[in-house]
C-alpha cells in the first residue's frame, strides 16, 4: 500500500477492507441457526468508527507488518467490540434501544438472540485470531483474551454498573475506563504490532503508553459529545449519562477542562511516538480520535 496516502484515503480504505473480513467470516456456512447469524451480521457490519481495526492496521504497519497479514487480528477487535456493543445494550445493562443509528441487537431481536449473538461474536473473535499469520499466535490469544475479561473491558463494564447514580473520585473514574475503554485499544495496537517485526520492551512499553492516552482521550471525547450531540450526530441515545446519573469527565472536570484534559492526552500520545519513525498513521489516527465530532 502506499504509505503517501492522505489519512481520509488510508482509513477509509482500511475500514472497507476490514469490512469486508468481516462480512467473509459472518458469511461462514458453518451450520448455524439462521435467526443467530443474522442478529450477529446486523450488530457488526455495516456501521461504527472502526477505530480499533485502525489502530491494528497502524500498529502493523509501524511494525512493518504486511495489510493482509493484520486483517484477522484487526477483524478480532471488532468482533469483541460488537459483541461488548449487544450486552452493554441489554436491559439488564445500560438499556440502550439506539445503536449505530438503528434499534439495538435485543429491539431488533430478541434478548435472548442478542445474547446469544454477543457471545458468538466473542467466540469469533478468538477462531479468527487463532488462525492469523503472527510471531506468537498464542501471546496474540492471551493479550485479546486479557484486554476482554474480568481485568479488562468485562472488568470495567463490572465497576460502571455498580458505581451507577454515585460520584465517584476521578482517580476510580479513570481506573474503569482503563479497564472499560483503554484495555481493548491497547490490545489492538499491540495485536496490529505482533503482526510485524519483533518489538523491543522499550517499544511496547511506547505502543502502551500511546494507547492509554488514546484510550483516555476517546472516552472523555465520547462524554463530552453525550452532552453536546444528539441522536442522530451520535447514532445513540443522547445524555445517557445524565438520565443514569453516571459520573462522567464532563460531570466531574466541566467541559471547559474536560476539552484541556483532551488535548493534554493527544500530547502525550504524540510523545509516546517519538522513537518510532514509521508510525504516521498513529499519530493521524490519535489527531483525529480526539478531534472527532460523533
Amino acid at each position: 500500500m502506499n504509505p503517501d496516502l492522505a489519512w481520509e484515503v488510508w482509513s477509509g480504505e482500511r475500514s472497507r477492507r476490514v469490512e469486508s473480513v468481516l462480512d467473509q467470516a459472518l458469511a461462514t456456512a458453518d451450520g448455524s441457526p439462521g435467526r443467530l447469524q443474522e442478529a450477529m451480521r446486523y450488530a457488526t457490519l455495516g456501521g461504527g468508527k472502526r477505530v480499533r481495526a485502525l489502530l491494528a492496521y497502524g500498529g502493523g504497519e509501524l511494525a512493518g507488518a504486511d495489510p493482509d497479514d493484520v486483517d484477522g487480528a484487526a477483524a478480532a477487535v471488532e468482533l469483541i467490540h460488537a459483541y461488548s456493543l449487544v450486552h452493554d445494550d441489554l436491559p439488564c445493562m445500560d438499556d440502550d434501544v439506539l445503536r449505530r443509528g438503528k434499534p439495538s441487537c435485543h429491539v431488533a431481536f430478541g434478548e435472548a438472540i442478542a445474547l446469544l449473538a454477543g457471545d458468538a461474536l466473542q467466540s469469533l473473535a478468538f477462531d479468527l485470531l487463532a488462525r492469523t499469520p503472527a510471531r506468537d499466535p498464542a501471546a496474540q490469544v492471551a493479550l485479546l483474551a486479557y484486554a476482554s475479561g474480568a481485568s479488562g473491558m468485562a472488568g470495567g463494564q463490572a465497576i460502571d454498573l455498580a458505581t451507577a447514580g454515585e460520584t465517584i473520585a476521578l482517580t476510580e473514574l479513570e481506573r474503569m475506563h482503563a479497564l472499560k475503554t483503554g484495555a481493548l485499544i491497547r490490545a489492538a495496537v499491540r495485536l496490529g504490532a505482533g503482526c510485524g517485526r519483533p518489538m523491543s520492551a522499550d517499544e511496547n512499553d511506547a505502543l502502551d503508553r500511546y494507547a492509554s492516552a488514546i484510550g483516555l482521550g476517546f472516552q472523555i471525547v465520547d462524554d463530552v459529545l453525550d452532552v453536546e450531540g444528539t441522536a442522530s450526530s451520535l447514532g445513540k441515545t443522547a445524555g445517557k449519562d445524565a438520565i443514569q446519573r453516571k459520573t462522567t469527565y464532563a460531570s466531574l472536570l466541566g467541559l471547559s477542562a474536560a476539552r484541556k484534559r483532551i488535548e493534554a492526552l493527544r500530547g502525550d500520545a504524540r510523545a509516546a511516538l517519538a522513537p518510532f519513525t514509521t508510525a504516521r498513521r498513529l499519530l493521524e489516527l490519535g489527531d483525529w480520535v480526539m478531534a472527532r465530532t460523533h
